[in-house]
């Protein structure tokens, strides 16, 4: 298979190749309409093969340890309390409560501060174009994902799953997405925000329990947050464009 050409590939073998990461490198190398339809239906089967795996698996483990005696409301305790430390364990300590965008007066967040300085964003022909032009590379490189569907930077946001997608698109063993849940809004912030920063770089600049609060988040505070991961993912040479967000 390695032989032949991504645009020579049938559905059967693209169906045949369980390597997310390979799939997504396909996807992005290929331009054809037809290819890419074909390499969106292989990623999602993928993902929902990896998503019944895993709950096959998680089934026969709470059916050995019920055999060896234990009761089936202590393992499901078990099982959610290694998720949630787990997923503590991924965010950073000892961090001070902020805002999740800076009110009017204050100082300017570092993207901000860094947006203002950097010659590139001054010499950008139109906000406007920049902002969908960012817009639309959050959408392409979530299309493959269920549960995400990206039309703004607001309520396309609120439950933390399109956070999720976009980072795992860019780190695929950093965590499990099939498992995650919509209605646990700050525990995807929390674990989105907190992958970002430890494998790109990029600076935790939302606040979990401010998004939460908010009925929709502020679409300039995740716009913000977007372009600072964008220019993390640059200097980590995991994209590679000579147009800075």
């Amino acid at each position: 298979m390695e032989s032949k050409t991504d645009a020579s590939l049938t559905s059967e073998e693209l169906a045949a190749i369980e390597d997310e990461e390979v799939l997504n490198k396909m996807l992005d190398n290929t331009t054809d309409y037809e290819q890419r339809r074909m390499i969106r239906a292989a990623l999602r089967d993928l993902m929902k093969k990896k998503r019944e795996k895993r709950e096959q698996e998680r089934g026969s483990r709470q059916q050995d340890l019920k055999q060896q005696g234990l009761s089936k409301g202590g393992t499901t305790g078990a099982a959610v309390s290694i998720g949630r430390a787990s997923m503590n364990q991924q965010s950073p300590t000892n961090k001070p409560p902020g805002q999740s965008c800076p009110p009017a007066g204050s100082r300017a967040s570092p993207a901000e501060a860094s947006a203002q300085k950097s010659p590139p964003a001054a010499a950008a022909p139109n906000a406007k174009n920049v902002k969908q032009m960012l817009l639309d590379w959050c959408r392409a490189k979530t299309e493959p994902y269920e549960g995400v569907d990206i039309q703004n930077f607001s309520s396309s946001w609120k439950d933390g799953i399109a956070f999720c997608a976009l980072v795992h698109r860019f780190f695929p063993d950093a965590f499990e997405y099939s498992i995650l849940n919509p209605n646990k809004p700050r525990d995807n912030f929390q674990l989105a925000f907190s992958t970002a920063e430890r494998l790109a770089g990029c600076p935790s600049l939302l606040d979990p329990d401010d998004l939460v609060r908010m009925k929709e988040p502020d679409w300039k505070c995740v716009y913000t947050y977007i372009q600072e991961f964008y220019r993390s993912l640059v200097e980590k040479g995991l994209v590679k464009t000579k147009k800075r967000m």
